[in-house]
């Protein structure tokens, strides 16, 4: 039955996130129709066509490989500036890779599409239906988090202790009891109680959990006065000093940096975030997704090395879609949990893989959104500068040159994904 369940959760997670996948192509497909560009195709999925239809222009329909989806916009590349004959025989492979995209293009497009192409059409309107993709995604994890913070609840750390380190384990030693060896903590040292509500540090009135780690990190190991709330009495507790020594860092949690330590655990609250706190949580968790697409190419780099050798993945890399099936399979069925905290678990993968897939198509690079995004920008600062200083139009931006741009960076997210493919099959993440 366990199986079972794990089966059917994976799956059903695969399928909203195929689903998420056709609405980020609908935030495409949507505003270039109601601009007038012409749109001929609507498809989830890539390779061989398994069930399509037809309405007017528009043909849409299912591919055999459900790893993603496209919409195909008519005229992305502008017409190629006249050239002398055999100019296009000697020029150079860019030249010539373009030239070849573009003749493939306008082999379908006829003198009645004019007008209706996409390269045609102002800057803002280029914008707004590049951006309309990953703005579905935003949104889709906007309304998924508000979800689970309306109906299941957030839980944020307090300032009531509830766990006291008994000494301070190097951050490299993967044994986490303590030896003698090791030194006391500065919270045993200082006295610390769970049960203790932490109310100052070093002077400053503490008002969140944040607040009280992001001061225990600068002070690194200088002294800390540190006052508590103990059975409603306030107590200055003796002066220590807090250690330095390695700690997950706040954005990246699988690189150690050097902070401050002091040795004690927050309780957890339970709580029903709005759209403000629901807006403060995606922004924390944005900028965690940033600096994971910063360091993408090495995290890909050490899950295929880990495969390799054998050694266990890092439990805060990179996953594919099959991996995020997995281990949403696995939260259904995770002991300890209860069903609204399996529900709201599941949910909150789904909302954060719709984030990351949102910044990950805003990155400015070709094929990506991003990349038609600031192609788009930089066409409109080129007119608007010719304006102002009254030189003639430029015209549009080529795109079509940065071809090569595209191939390289579409071969490595294709490498990547099937090296996270492969490693999700044969070394999945275990939760436990």
């Amino acid at each position: 039955m366990t199986t079972l369940l794990v089966i059917v959760s994976a799956v059903l997670f695969f399928a909203l996130l195929m689903a998420s996948i056709a609405l980020h192509e609908l935030g495409h497909l949507i505003p270039a129709r109601l601009f007038g560009v012409k749109t001929t195709q609507y498809f989830i999925g890539f390779g061989k066509t398994l069930w399509s239809r037809r309405r007017g222009e528009l043909e849409f329909g299912v591919k055999a490989i459900p790893l993603g989806g496209y919409v195909r916009l008519v005229g992305m590349y502008p017409p190629a500036p006249d050239a002398p004959p055999g100019a296009v025989e000697t020029a150079g492979p860019v030249t010539r890779l373009a030239t070849m995209a573009r003749e493939a293009e306008y082999e379908t497009i006829t003198p009645a599409d004019h007008g209706r192409l996409f390269y045609e059409k102002p800057t803002w309107q280029k914008i707004i239906v590049m951006f309309g993709g990953p703005a579905m995604n935003f949104l889709l994890a906007f309304l998924i988090f508000l979800g689970v913070n309306q109906l299941f609840g957030s839980y944020q750390p307090t300032l009531t202790v509830t766990s006291v380190s008994q000494c301070v384990i190097p951050a490299a030693r993967t044994d986490r009891t303590c030896t003698a060896s090791d030194p006391a903590s500065p919270a045993k040292l200082a006295g610390i109680r769970p049960g203790d509500t932490l109310v100052s540090f070093n002077g400053q009135r503490l008002t969140s959990w944040t607040q009280l780690s992001d001061l225990i990190r600068a002070n690194r190991s200088n002294a800390a006065v540190i006052v508590v709330d103990r059975n409603g009495s306030r107590v200055t507790l003796p002066t220590v000093h807090t250690m330095t020594t390695g700690v997950p860092d706040r954005l990246d949690p699988s690189r150690t940096v050097e902070a401050g330590f002091l040795g004690v655990g927050p309780g957890q609250q339970l709580v029903h975030p709005g759209l403000g706190g629901t807006a403060q949580q995606m922004w924390t968790m944005t900028e965690q997704s940033v600096v994971a697409l910063a360091r993408f190419p090495v995290t890909v780099w050490n899950v295929a090395a880990d495969v390799v050798t054998g050694h266990q993945r890092n439990p805060n890399g990179p996953i594919s879609i099959v991996g995020a099936s997995q281990v949403a399979g696995e939260i259904a069925t995770m002991p300890g949990l209860s069903l609204g905290d399996r529900v709201a678990s599941w949910f909150l993968m789904l909302g954060s893989v719709n984030l990351f897939v949102a910044l990950l198509n805003c990155v400015p690079l070709l094929p990506l959104d991003g990349g038609h995004i600031a192609g788009a920008l930089y066409e409109g600062l080129k007119r608007a500068a010719a304006r102002v200083f009254h030189r003639p139009d430029p015209g549009h931006v080529d795109t079509a040159r940065m071809l090569p741009v595209a191939y390289v960076v579409g071969g490595f997210l294709l490498i990547s994904g099937l090296v996270l493919v492969v490693a999700d099959i044969v070394s999945p993440l275990q939760l436990g």
